[in-house]
């Protein structure tokens, strides 16, 4: 029975080392780094704020791609350590922040399974990162045990009923299916599902919806030709279905309307992008 418990074991250790791998494939297609500092980087100088980035507060950016909220608490004078699984994006990370004058420390690290001490940050956040991790419990609880007691967790997460929730709801049919045991990305995105995951470990629990308007394409099908090219979930599903030209057919069409139910206002080409930002303080 002990041979078996250890032989499962190891067969788990093995399908979650796959899954990273896979993982941090999928993040260094495209170019995520232009979405980054061309669509999303408002998100970045926000976040930092509400995490309390400033002078004397050490801060973790979790999940931080190539660190638009890292280079912003930077700049804003806290000492800042970005961590993310692909060290593609860390690479591309390090020499933007050191463009922009900031200093930092970069480490690779899964999410999942932190390598820093217990109570080791002030503050610990998030920009649309920490919810791509595939097993959500385990990551709100390396959230938890790597800030002080009183040190605040900040988070920004793409909604299920937002824009970028609903265009993996659109991907969905023609992506592999996910691993057993993972979650689905945007449930960071529900109050109710964050604040279950950090329970009663933290206080002050804030959740508010905001909006991103995003006006960098002229229209759908601009929108989605640039996530095809450089953003790496959308160029996996789609190199899942090349060889099913109906289905990249289908896809295309269904991308091409999904940016029509979100525009500002009418016919304008700015969308509205919904996120959650949530903020807490280690109890």
């Amino acid at each position: 029975m002990k041979e078996t418990d250890i032989s499962g074991s190891d067969a788990a250790r093995e399908a979650d080392r796959a899954l990273k791998a896979k993982h941090r494939a999928m993040w260094a297609l495209g170019d995520y780094p232009a979405v980054a500092t061309e669509v999303i980087a408002e998100l970045g100088p926000e976040l930092a704020a509400a995490a309390g980035a400033a002078p004397g507060i050490r801060v973790l950016d979790v999940a931080a791609g190539s660190g638009n909220a890292a280079t912003a608490a930077a700049l804003a004078g806290a000492e800042v350590v970005a961590s993310d699984l692909t060290p593609e994006l860390l690479e591309v990370g390090r020499s933007q922040a050191e463009a922009a004058g900031a200093k930092l420390e970069w480490r690779q690290a899964d999410a999942e399974d932190m390598p820093f001490g217990d109570a080791e940050f002030d503050a610990v956040m998030s920009c649309v990162g920490v919810m791509f991790a595939p097993h959500h419990q385990a990551t709100a609880d390396e959230l938890v045990r790597v800030c002080k007691p009183g040190g605040r967790i900040a988070l920004t997460n793409w909604t299920p009923q937002g824009f970028i929730g609903q265009m993996f709801a659109t991907m969905k049919p023609y992506a592999a299916p996910p691993p057993p045991g993972a979650q689905p990305p945007p449930l960071w995105g529900d109050p109710d599902h964050v604040r279950a995951l950090l329970g009663d470990r933290v206080e002050d629990f804030s959740a508010e919806r905001r909006q991103l308007a995003v006006g960098h394409f002229g229209g759908p099908e601009e929108f989605r030709d640039y996530f095809k090219a450089n953003y790496g979930p959308t160029i996996a599903v789609y190199r899942n279905i090349a060889d099913d030209p109906e289905k990249v057919a289908a896809l295309d069409q269904a991308l091409a309307e999904l940016p029509k139910k979100f525009r500002l206002d009418g016919d304008s080409p700015v969308l509205t992008w919904e996120y959650l930002l949530v903020t807490a303080r280690r109890r």
